[in-house]
């Protein structure tokens, strides 16, 4: 059997120790599948001290996290520290300048330096890897680089955020609101205390940004994706998509203009109402889905766990296997050369329905207000709802649903009622996703 590949671990927390476990159970199994082991050779952490439920003693402790890129005796780092800059980077750029392959799980610092970490690699001929950067133990990174390698994709979509989906989800179930599902995902562990990365969709936007950038061959571009977040989602938004027939979902899409000679990159992450025969629709609880459309393929669904420390340890461990094979390939799906420098997208050029609602004063005029509005943008209305009424001329909530049309004339119509004081409250605007 070859020489063993060998790894230095920085970060000790779930998905680190997660690492540990898998490689010491299914050791053999690996060495068989790629042949050669993986050796764990160096460590290090924060806290040197603390039980993290693993025996440390067969590996060595280092105190500079920086000197795991330096020693001669690693041939891959795996950074699990986390953070888009700091220590995390610092450790990336100089394992790739000295020609040390990385493997990280690190999507803000994949979404924020990619493209330069991947130019490095490419300068140095080190592997540079990150399956378990997005989607947890989805391989979705995999699927997209090589399952659709021989397809054009349109677009690229989903479910990327465990957390929030967790919260909606769990609204739709109970029809309780936004801030006592918070609350209770925070309880359960599947929202951090400060929840602002998920809740915010930035999170989402992370892997976004990487997934266009792999399927469809273009320079990682994170400041181009337009992120809203779910805390102005409703129990009553739920309901009434509910009784249209549809689901709330957090949902990032990316896709390429639709002339072919339109470069232009739409990447963006809100939430959606997805129909109930959508397979989206069926996403619930702490889980991440993929969809990808080839032009050949098809749609392409990857749903898995998206979080944890068994699935995203089994994603490390699968980008070493590679490693170990000699099979790791362009980071980006083609060299970082070659990769496409797109213009963003113009969201008002979206074309398609959207779910309005609107928290208005009760009195009369409103309405005609509103949908007068709507006319003078082009906006067609399909279905407008006027969901009770208060008690004692306080708010109500109105809601509509658009036919099809851009973007650019819903935002038009609320600007028109922008400095309306029938409203009481900003309106929600949620795209309602295509079959």
């Amino acid at each position: 059997m070859a020489e063993p590949l060998r790894i230095a671990l920085a970060g000790l927390g779930t998905v680190g120790t997660g690492v540990i476990r898998l490689i010491e159970t299914n050791g053999d199994m690996i060495a068989a599948r790629c042949g050669r082991p993986v050796k764990i050779v160096a460590v290090t952490a924060r806290e040197r001290g603390r039980d993290r439920g693993v025996d440390l003693a067969p590996y060595e402790w280092v105190d500079d996290m920086r000197e795991l890129a330096l020693r001669r005796d690693v041939d891959v780092v795996v950074e699990l520290v986390g953070g888009s800059d700091g220590p995390a980077l610092t450790l990336a750029r100089t394992a790739l300048r000295m020609g040390t392959g990385l493997v990280t799980a690190n999507k803000a610092m994949v979404a924020h330096h990619g493209l330069e970490l991947a130019e490095t690699a490419a300068a140095t001929g080190a592997a540079f890897a990150f399956e378990a950067a997005v989607a947890g133990g989805i391989p979705v990174v995999k699927g997209l680089r090589e399952g659709t390698a021989a397809n054009t994709l349109t677009r690229i979509y989903g479910i990327l955020n465990g957390t929030c989906n967790y919260i909606l989800s769990e609204m739709e179930r109970t029809g309780a609101d936004f801030d006592a599902m918070l609350a209770e995902a925070q309880a359960k562990g599947f929202a951090e205390a400060d929840p602002t990365f998920d809740i915010e969709g930035i999170d989402a936007a992370h892997k976004l940004a990487i997934l266009a950038a792999i399927g469809f061959g273009t320079r990682i571009d994170f400041g181009a994706v337009r992120t809203e977040g779910i805390g102005k989602v409703r129990a009553s938004d739920i309901a009434q998509a509910d009784a249209l027939g549809y689901v709330v979902r957090l949902v990032g899409i990316a896709s390429l203009g639709e002339d072919a000679d339109d470069c232009r990159l739409s990447q963006w992450v809100r939430p959606c109402l997805v129909p109930f025969r959508h397979p989206l629709a069926a996403v619930t609880g702490p889980t991440n889905a993929v969809v990808a459309e080839g032009d050949f393929s098809g749609r392409l669904l990857f749903q898995g766990a998206g979080a944890g420390d068994r699935p995203t340890a089994s994603a490390v461990v699968a980008d070493l296997i590679d490693i170990a094979r000699g099979q790791s390939g362009a980071p980006f799906s083609v060299p970082v050369a070659a990769l496409d420098e797109c213009l963003p997208g113009d969201p008002g050029n979206r074309t398609g329905s959207h779910y309005i609602r609107f928290t208005v004063a009760d009195r009369p005029g409103v309405l005609a207000e509103i949908t007068a509005a709507m006319r003078d943008a082009d906006v067609s209305i399909e279905s407008l709802i006027q969901q009770g009424r208060s008690a004692g001329g306080g708010e109500v909530q109105v809601a509509m649903v658009t036919h099809e049309g851009p973007q650019r004339c819903v935002t038009m119509a609320l600007d028109l009622l922008d400095d309306s004081p029938s409203l009481t409250a900003a309106p929600l605007v949620m795209p309602i996703l295509g079959d």
